[in-house]
């Protein structure tokens, strides 16, 4: 099953992809939300194996993923991949420079089950696809607002 969007946001692509790989912000703001977050790697700047353990509630249960960067070509392209019991997937970010003050956002999640219980999950969630991929641009337009909102502060 796959999403994708895209938003733009009025900041140079090396400020967005700045703002998107400052991972310490997006831990805390998970811990806010009540999600355990441990980075599990050395790593202290966005590289290739940079990962996270992560254990929040969703949709009645409590769900550990391991988050793990897959591709990190400073300032165009992120990917993350994502893994949970019988389910995977994958994030990608890509940033396109529209101008020297604008960048074009895209953003794909794709999730791929291997158990029966994930299957039924994804089944579920394309039941209720259109809602679903709703309120992820909803979401994603709600992260890039953050997004500019934070340079907006820094200039």
């Amino acid at each position: 099953m796959k999403f994708e969007t895209q938003e733009d946001i009025d900041a140079p692509v090396g400020h967005v992809f700045e703002m998107l790989t400052d991972f310490e912000t997006f831990e805390r703001a998970a811990m806010r939300r009540g999600a355990e977050v441990r980075r599990t790697d050395g790593h202290t700047a966005p590289a290739v194996g940079v990962s996270w353990e992560a254990r929040f509630f969703l949709r009645g249960r409590m769900r550990d993923v391991t988050l793990e960067i897959t591709r990190c070509d400073p300032p165009d392209h992120l990917a993350l991949a994502l893994a949970s019991s019988g389910l995977t997937g994958s994030i990608a970010f890509e940033l396109i420079a529209l101008s020297p003050s604008r960048t074009r956002l895209l953003v794909g999640l794709e999730l791929q089950p291997h158990s029966l219980s994930a299957r039924l999950l994804v089944q579920s969630l394309k039941l209720s696809k259109g809602a679903i991929l709703r309120k992820y641009e909803d979401r994603i337009a709600g992260f890039v607002q953050t997004l500019s909102d934070r340079h907006d502060r820094r200039t």
